[in-house]
């Protein structure tokens, strides 16, 4: 809910964003959550702003 990363992929896979969201959790607590928190990072670096019109 920070930066939107994980809602923007949930909408580009079609897929609810809390599921995505949980995913993200328990991934980052499985590997320690430094990596996990790097990777948001570069995700809402990298990933370009939803345009609305």
């Amino acid at each position: 809910m920070v930066g939107g990363v994980l809602a923007g992929i949930g909408n580009y896979f079609d897929v609810d964003p809390t599921i995505v969201r949980i995913g993200y959790v328990v991934l980052s607590i499985a590997s320690v959550g430094f990596p996990g928190l790097i990777a948001y990072l570069i995700m809402w670096a990298i990933i370009p702003e939803e345009k609305t019109f």
